[in-house]
């Protein structure tokens, strides 16, 4: 009996070590608070790692890396709590080849119209006029008066008909035209590496990001989809156009009832251009908060810049892209000056893409010379 009473005892001492030794793992591994909600700093991505297209002194990329270190560290007086780190993006001329020689939009309406064999002759007078707009646009650099709005009505009218999905699969055939202005690469591949980097970094450091284009919504969808930019539809926003069934005719939504043989089809109808003031009201409406980060190009991304730094609770910064570059880009140096000037008036931070950046669509891709460019338009 005296054996057996030192065994348990022996078993006993041993199974509270063993409990001791358990818990003072946990306590090394997870901290008192249990890890995730430890005040600590968590451990940051190096921005100069995640940033590695952009030249090495390169004053917005140190601004950026500077603000995500400020605003993701626990206990800083910056900090911003993962559930308000929201980033929101222009689209062309940001994130995208804005001119080739015009807008993505642009030039896959122009296409319809003018080549697509299976509608060019349904198209209508309007959009056939339109479609002028856009030719002069092209030659000239300058956008006819109206266009931006009529261009919206063409689009709208010229895919009406199409569910999203076959749309999306006429953008994406499109996509795989090759860039008049370029070789070695094609329509659907013109993405900005550089700022690429710039979102993935800001979702490595639990940003949400959005896209906030005039470009049409479906468009924007069809652009992302299969490309480098990890988002979901959700968070991609655009112009917007009317959604019908299309049995739907004329009759108000609230008169018509959706049933298991119907399909939404797009209805023809535009209903606003995501530009300019539309942009901050969109953003209010869509995503609810206000954004911390803004980065856009052009006097169209001003009132969300502004919107995003003014009056904000928390830091709050936006950068703009200054399209100074015309070796590898289709640059455009006036527009640049403008650009960098409304920085110094508004206090945004500028981007330049000569200087800034250690590449523009990555390796194997040249920007043909004007002269190459008709060269190639003439075979």
């Amino acid at each position: 009996m005296q054996e057996n009473r030192g065994t348990g005892k022996s078993f006993a001492v041993g199974l509270l070590l063993l409990i001791v030794a358990i818990a003072l793992v946990a306590w090394g591994v997870y901290g008192l608070n249990g890890g995730a909600d430890t005040d600590e700093p968590q451990p940051a991505i190096s921005g100069a790692e995640a940033l590695s297209l952009w030249t090495e002194d390169a004053p917005a990329k140190q601004a950026l890396i500077d603000y995500v270190e400020a605003v993701t560290k626990k206990g800083g007086e910056d900090f911003i709590p993962v559930e308000n780190r929201i980033a929101v993006f222009d689209m062309d001329g940001t994130l995208f080849c804005e001119t080739d020689p015009n807008y993505f939009d642009h030039m896959i309406f122009l296409y319809r119209v003018t080549e697509d064999e299976n509608y060019k002759d349904k198209a209508s007078d309007f959009e056939k006029a339109v479609a002028e707009k856009v030719k002069i646009f092209n030659e000239t650099g300058v956008s006819p008066e109206g266009l931006e709005v009529e261009h919206g009505q063409a689009v709208a009218s010229a895919f009406a008909g199409m569910t999203p999905q076959e749309f999306n699969d006429y953008i994406q055939e499109f996509k795989k035209q090759p860039m008049p202005g370029y070789e070695g690469m094609n329509r659907g591949d013109a993405w900005y590496q550089p700022m690429l980097q710039v979102v993935s970094y800001l979702q490595a450091n639990d940003f949400k990001v959005y896209i906030v284009s005039g470009t049409d919504r479906f468009l924007v969808r069809g652009l992302v989809d299969g490309s480098p930019l990890d988002l979901p539809m959700s968070q991609l926003i655009g112009s917007d156009e009317k959604l019908v069934a299309p049995d739907q005719g004329d009759v108000d939504g609230l008169d018509y009832t959706f049933d298991d043989n119907d399909k939404v089809v797009l209805g023809g109808e535009f209903i606003v251009k995501n530009l300019k003031m539309n942009k901050v009201t969109v953003i209010v409406q869509e995503i609810g908060e206000q954004p911390v980060l803004s980065f856009g190009n052009s006097t169209g991304d001003a009132s969300m810049a502004e919107y995003v730094t003014s009056n904000n609770p928390y830091k709050s910064l936006a950068f703009m892209l200054c399209c100074d570059d015309t070796e590898r880009e289709n640059g455009n140096v006036e527009k640049a000056e403008k650009m960098r000037s409304m920085c110094e008036e508004f206090d945004w931070v500028p981007v330049s893409m000569k200087d800034d950046w250690t590449t523009i669509y990555g390796e194997g891709v040249l920007r043909l010379q004007r002269n190459e460019q008709n060269d190639e338009e003439t075979k």
